[in-house]
């Protein structure tokens, strides 16, 4: 995975660095054989459907409690109902609780999916992988993150990467398994390119995408000596049509490294404050405010993590007791921040003319037991919860789905993690038959066979 860090440096996730990646190959520096990337250009190359679209998911790591937030059950007992109250929205068929009074204006260009669920082990790793790559990871199989997906089948817009990643990627959540926040199987070069930095910080800059002009005597000499190795070894290779491929690869990298429009989407100083302040001064304030940027620059598809982790800081893993939070510290710290950025996302979206062409799916791993336990929380529960989605073709203000009385099943159509995916691909335009090439040349499609999105959305 790229990372970006705030101080300009540029890592892969086996700590090479800017420098080493441009001397010693693009290719070699994210573990991707040549053989390899022609097959996938040849396949990329056949993707279908419309370059237009482009999609910001919103991921709710640490699981919201569907019954405190997006499908309330005021006349269950108390211990199921929670401290919440439903509040009117500007939507007569949506009610959704009083800590989203913000969201409560925009109801009708979202619409709610209430009843989601999977029948995996409740535990938050095997939500992430799931919900954002449609499978669950099997027999030392990583399917690809969606937006990585979409990367390889399209490739990018301009010099900008295809898929970002804010404002970094999803830390330990207990399971100490993948997250499916990566390229899985398509290889590194398919990685989504992760800011490593805290766009709220009052210090953060646009990372330094230009190569340093000035290099001391000492690494100057490393850099000849590490040449003279490199062309030794490749001294009968460089008019192969592998060495033509490697070419493309440096030029694509160098072009992001050294592109004026990359450095002016990253930089929020661009930003009128009072824009800035709308979204809220949070990290996911600010991610939501650099995703747009992002997508309006020509950016295919960002994901933002709304937490990193769901230890030693306040999250939607509403447990109770440390460390972890409450129910009511939810309501304090969680949804006055989450409600600030993603109104003023979507608001923003609307008034610039972009909300029709980019997808914004909210998503999260698990739900929420609907009844508090001891602690004063709840703990998780994947056989029910709401996500929900606005723009790229989705018709707003609708409601998929009802659960139960207490909301702890779904009793009008279940919709699977798979099915999630499928739609936010459609939004996008592929062909859900579309094959990726798998481990031991064993075909994927997409999603499983007979998958299909969810077309009560559209």
């Amino acid at each position: 995975m790229f990372k970006v860090t705030g101080n300009g440096s540029i890592t892969t996730c086996d700590g090479v660095t800017r420098r080493d990646f441009l001397q010693i190959g693009a290719l070699g520096a994210i573990g991707l054989s040549l053989s390899k990337l022609a097959e996938l250009q040849a396949l990329g190359a056949t993707a279908k459907g419309s370059d237009e679209k482009s999609c910001i998911m919103i991921f709710n790591l640490g699981a919201p409690s569907q019954i405190d937030t997006w499908d309330m059950k005021p006349n269950a007992p108390s211990e199921i109902r929670g401290p919440f109250k439903p509040i009117r929205t500007n939507n007569p068929d949506i009610q959704i609780s009083e800590i989203f009074p913000l969201h409560a204006k925009l109801a009708d260009k979202f619409s709610l999916v209430r009843t989601c669920y999977h029948t995996a082990a409740a535990v938050h790793d095997t939500g992430h992988q799931m919900m954002q790559t449609g499978r669950l990871f099997t027999g030392g199989i990583n399917t690809p993150h969606a937006g990585c997906a979409l990367e390889f089948l399209k490739g990018r817009r301009n010099e900008l990467p295809a898929h970002v990643l804010l404002p970094e990627p999803m830390g330990p959540t207990g399971g100490n398994m993948p997250h499916g926040q990566d390229a899985g199987f398509l290889g590194k070069a398919y990685d989504p390119f992760a800011l490593n930095a805290d766009p709220s910080k009052q210090d953060f800059k646009v990372p330094d995408l230009l190569p340093p002009t000035e290099i001391g005597e000492i690494r100057l000499q490393r850099r000849r000596e590490l040449r003279q190795v490199v062309d030794d070894a490749v001294r009968n290779f460089e008019a192969s049509q592998n060495a033509q491929l490697m070419d493309t690869n440096f030029a694509s990298a160098y072009r992001l490294m050294t592109s004026t429009k990359a450095r002016e989407a990253f930089d929020l100083t661009r930003e009128p404050l009072k824009v800035r302040e709308r979204y809220g001064m949070t990290r996911f304030g600010q991610s939501c405010l650099l995703a747009r940027r992002l997508v309006e620059a020509g950016v295919r598809f960002v994901t933002i993590n709304t937490f990193l982790t769901v230890f030693d800081e306040i999250t939607w893993d509403i447990h109770g007791s440390k460390p972890f939070t409450s129910i009511q510290g939810m309501k304090d710290i969680v949804a006055p921040m989450y409600d600030q950025g993603y109104s003023a996302l979507i608001e923003d979206l609307v008034q610039r003319g972009l909300l029709d062409n980019t997808l914004v799916c909210n998503l999260a791993e698990f739900g929420r037991t609907p009844k508090i336990n001891p602690a004063g929380g709840r703990d998780h529960w994947p056989q029910c919860w709401t996500v929900y989605f606005a723009g790229g073709g989705v018709q707003g203000g609708r409601v998929v789905g009802k659960s139960d009385e207490i909301g702890a099943y779904p009793v009008e159509r279940p919709v699977s993690p798979a099915e999630v995916v499928a739609t936010i691909y459609r939004c996008l335009g592929l062909d859900l038959e579309t094959h990726l090439p798998g481990p031991q040349n064993r075909p994927f499609s997409l999603v499983d066979y007979g998958t299909q999105a969810i077309k009560e959305l559209f």
